[in-house]
């Protein structure tokens, strides 16, 4: 076991804190990572989760397994509270504490609503493994109710699926449900025709992927209406609830509502007291350290961290990744002795996203690739990325059936009541 009197927390078991921890590896410090959930999450396939195409244990695994090799690193399962800057103490909900000589904040970030939280009930966003399944289970809940349903209106609200917001997570939300409805539930239903299913993307920008090149943003909204997703753009949300949702002068009874539209910082600026942007990731220094806190590191979603271009660096997984080797060196050359600061550099290695099972979009800048090229890239990428040979297996093995056959395994409705439902 490691013996250096050098401690250092980690807040986040995501792809920042887990990548930190990984480059840490033979230093002479000894590690605490610090959870409030039990695994780490392939955040990037989540949505397959929401929309029955793979199950839980796919796409997340256990952080004491990831970690069970390395001798230095002790996981605690609790949760954060604050910070105490000044005794450079973790405060728990539980009225521990953990100290510290180095913090890492990788913290990650939640959904938001942009001042409207009472819609949460009604739209749910996808962060975790608990939104996915609670997601999953209104989808295949709306299809069940409308099966039963006799009032024409009705049943078709609860086959109209509104998602809220035209970035890489609400298109592939889009194109996948509109599969499921219109490939894999088709013949299960004796009273409804899952292909009278209903899915709008609705975007208040003039763009779908607002963040790819225009040409890849106009391909995919021409993907998405051959599957049969409706299109809307350039019209705001301004209410969602019970019935339905309201943009521009439009309202649509949709009885499933999800949200893809924004997200917020984790407290991270709150427990530190520290100046943050309007989505409340901390203002850090070029080096990723709290501005007056050089033992105190942001990484990930939590950050407001600029390009040289002024661009803020995009909250995914490879940026997090990066930043958190890049926190891991300068740890390293400061234990040698080393104390100048290094600004962090971000290298961008392209956007991709996928439109259903045979289309995608990918930018890298140099190359823009779509349709089934990008899609098989698409794949591999991210089967690249996932832990271990059984996962990536898996995974493969759950795509290529989809692809072949159009039918989804993960469909069990395994969640208690719903108060909406």
């Amino acid at each position: 076991m490691n013996e250096s009197s050098h401690h250092v927390v980690v807040v986040g078991a995501g792809f920042g804190g887990l990548e930190f921890t990984r480059a840490l590896d033979g230093a002479p410090v000894r590690i605490t990572m610090i959870d409030k959930r039990n695994h780490h999450l392939f955040q990037p396939l989540l949505y397959q989760v929401a929309t029955t195409a793979l199950a839980t244990s796919e796409v997340a695994w256990p952080i004491r397994h990831l970690l069970r090799k390395r001798k230095d690193v002790t996981t605690l399962l609790a949760t954060v509270s604050g910070v105490d800057r000044a005794g450079k103490r973790v405060l728990l909900d539980d009225g521990n504490a953990v100290a510290y000589d180095t913090l890492l904040l990788a913290t990650g970030a939640r959904h938001a609503y942009f001042g409207h939280d009472e819609w949460e009930p009604f739209a749910p966003g996808l962060k975790t493994l608990e939104d996915a399944t609670t997601i999953r289970r209104r989808i295949l809940l709306a299809f069940e109710q409308a099966e039963r349903e006799t009032d024409p209106t009705k049943r078709q609200a609860l086959l109209t699926l509104a998602i809220v917001g035209g970035g890489p997570t609400g298109v592939e939300l889009a194109g996948t449900i509109v599969e499921l409805a219109h490939d894999t539930l088709r013949g299960e239903f004796r009273n409804i025709d899952t292909r009278q299913t209903r899915v709008v993307l609705i975007e208040a920008g003039d763009r779908v992927l607002p963040n790819f090149a225009p040409e890849l943003s106009d391909y995919a909204s021409k993907a998405l209406e051959r599957l049969g997703v409706t299109v809307e753009l350039g019209r705001p949300v301004t209410r969602c609830d019970a019935e339905g949702v309201v943009f521009g002068d439009t309202h649509l009874p949709a009885r499933t509502i999800l949200w893809a539209a924004g997200v917020a910082a984790s407290p991270a600026a709150e427990w530190l007291g520290a100046a943050a942007d309007r989505a409340g990731r901390v203002l850090v220094e070029p080096d990723l350290t709290v501005p007056g806190s050089p033992e105190i590191f942001i990484v990930g979603d939590a950050a407001h961290v600029l390009r040289p271009d002024g661009r803020m660096v995009p909250g995914v997984a490879p940026a997090a990744k990066q930043q958190g080797r890049h926190v891991a060196a300068t740890i390293k050359a400061r234990l040698a002795g080393d104390a100048t600061p290094r600004p962090f550099h971000y290298k961008h290695d392209g956007d991709l996203a996928t439109i259903g099972k045979r289309a995608a979009a990918i930018d890298f800048g140099w190359i823009k690739l779509t349709g089934r090229p990008a899609w098989w890239l698409w794949g591999l990428a991210h089967i690249y990325f996932l832990i271990g040979f059984r996962n990536r297996l898996a995974v493969s093995l759950s795509w290529l059936w989809i692809y072949v056959t159009g039918q989804r395994s993960a469909r069990l409705i395994t969640q208690g009541d719903d108060d909406r439902n």
